[in-house]
């Protein structure tokens, strides 16, 4: 299942019009004390002491119980309890607090989509697992109930369910549509957002959610969406003490926390690191669905504006601690791996160097420089990546070639990206491993002084990074920002996942499901 249909909404307004987007079926300055999930229910294990049915502005955003209805989003609302508020009911803004529940703890928005319904999978079988506070209440939302109610079958059939529980809400909204995304949001406590690519469809649903206090998490690895979100509502969402995250898939989990788990197993001060990708694939061979495609092509022809935004935040530079982390060539031959690599193009750099950033000003942490590369292969690799980056690189300068990059996006990536995305069978036979090597001060030695004099090799490994692990990390992380919450800054507003979930147990829930963090060779001086 791809993405539906519908008209764009450009950002920036300089770009051309955007493709149809993914999966759209489009306090104080600190937050109040979150608390843990999961109090008081009421009769048929419905939340207790809400305040019925939810006002839902000028849009119609409905649960699968409730008729139709133009302005309202009807919830579960009587019933007797604490009446005490759970987590991000704490934190939401307007009305909530103690004495309301939201009807949903997390709704994921865009489930219809080729990645949402994989994010609706994971999210039910981490509902079914057993291993949560209580039980979790979720919806799915998007435009259309029929397909909705699909992915729904589907993920209970891959289960092996007969049906998901009475739990599980469908809310109609879109994306286009501000009133049914204000009355999803007043209705949830977190949204898992899956409507791409989000320079185009991102800001409505985080505009959304922070103005009607609800909590938001992307998988985007576009770093203009990224920190544009920071520029327009880090000081609203602090304001509404929400959390606002982006880069909560294989963009940039693993690279994130990666950096954070090699430099808590230092003894000693890590200083800088680079990550090396390997992704391996069946006889089939790998593939990405064309989203991903779709948000490279418009984030290279607008790096321009990217530079004009980082330099309108205004960002606090970044020390440089120890040794200066050298830059690779474009193209170089990896001793370590025997094989030629070239720098990763996605947003795991900008991403780290936000989190570092933030640790640093915010927690007096020892800045880690950090490089990203991926592996490539042999000569004939090399070859055949220089003659599509340079065409790739040619086209994407001018709107012609930008309509026949997104219009045939199988043939001018060689098949790597499709409108089909990968099979199953391509999605099972298919894995990553992202191997960090880090180097530092041992404990008793100042960084100002002298060369590195220790190292360290660590590896976060999984499966398909696409549409297996993406899931798992982004959910993963709802989870954490759900449950772990004594761990997270208390001051709520538009954070990288190094930040906000550095604390937290992410990490070990990401290993309980497939995304492993290990040392490979430990510190040697």
């Amino acid at each position: 299942m791809g993405a539906e249909e519908r008209s764009p909404q450009p950002y920036p307004a300089a770009l051309p019009p955007a493709p149809s987007p993914e999966g759209a079926t489009p306090a104080p300055n600190a937050p109040r004390p979150l608390s843990p999930r999961g109090l008081g229910t009421g009769p048929n294990g419905r939340p207790a002491g809400g305040a019925g049915a939810v006002p839902g502005g000028a849009g119609r955003c409905q649960a699968r119980s409730g008729p139709p209805s133009d302005g309202w989003g009807w919830g579960w609302g009587s019933g007797s309890g604490s009446g005490t508020g759970t987590a991000l009911d704490m934190a939401a803004g307007g009305s909530g607090g103690v004495g309301e529940q939201r009807p949903y703890e997390l709704v994921v928005f865009g489930a219809s989509g080729f990645t949402g319904q994989f994010v609706v999978e994971e999210v039910a079988r981490a509902a079914s697992s057993g291993e949560l506070r209580g039980a979790l209440r979720w919806a799915v939302a998007g435009r259309s109930r029929t397909k909705l109610q699909e992915v729904l079958e589907q993920a209970a059939e891959r289960l092996g369910k007969a049906a998901l529980g009475p739990e599980v809400g469908v809310l109609l909204c879109d994306v286009g549509d501000p009133g049914s995304l204000a009355a999803m949001a007043r209705q949830t406590r977190l949204v898992l957002n899956c409507v791409g690519p989000y320079r185009f469809f991102g800001e409505p649903v985080v505009k959304a959610c922070v103005e009607n206090g609800a909590s938001c998490i992307d998988i985007s690895g576009e770093p203009q969406f990224l920190e544009g979100m920071y520029l327009k509502y880090n000081e609203k969402a602090a304001e509404k003490g929400v959390y606002v995250i982006g880069s909560c898939g294989f963009d940039s989990i693993p690279a994130d926390m990666g950096v954070l788990y090699t430099r808590d197993k230092l003894k000693g001060t890590l200083t800088a690191v680079e990550s090396f990708l390997n992704v391996k694939s069946g006889p089939e061979g790998a593939c990405i669905h064309d989203g991903t495609w779709k948000s490279a092509v418009y984030g290279l022809a607008d790096q321009d504006n990217l530079k004009k935004l980082r330099k309108k935040i205004g960002y606090a530079p970044v020390p440089v601690v120890g040794a200066k982390l050298k830059r690779r060539g474009f193209v170089f031959y990896s001793q370590e791996f025997k094989q030629y690599a070239v720098p990763f193009m996605g947003s795991d750099v900008s991403v780290v160097k936000r989190s570092q950033r933030y640790l640093h000003t915010q927690l007096q942490e020892t800045p880690v420089q950090y490089g990203a590369y991926v592996n490539i292969g042999g000569l004939g690799s090399v070859v055949k990546l220089m003659i599509a980056g340079i065409l790739f690189l040619l086209l994407v300068k001018f709107s012609f070639g930008r309509k026949l990059l997104t219009k045939y996006p199988e043939f001018f990536s060689a098949g790597r990206f499709t409108k089909k995305g990968p099979t199953q069978k391509q999605m099972d036979e298919t894995s990553f491993t992202m191997t960090f090597f880090g180097e530092g001060y041992s404990e008793g030695q100042n960084p100002e002084n002298g060369k590195p004099n220790v190292k360290i090799c660590t590896q976060v490994k999984g499966p398909e990074p696409g549409y297996v692990a993406t899931p798992i990390a982004m959910v993963q992380a709802a989870l954490a920002l759900l449950e772990d919450t004594t761990y997270l800054p208390k001051q709520g507003g538009v954070y990288s996942p190094g930040a906000v979930f550095s604390k937290t147990k992410l990490i070990e829930r990401l290993n309980s499901r497939g995304v492993e963090f290990s040392v490979i060779s430990q510190p040697e001086v």
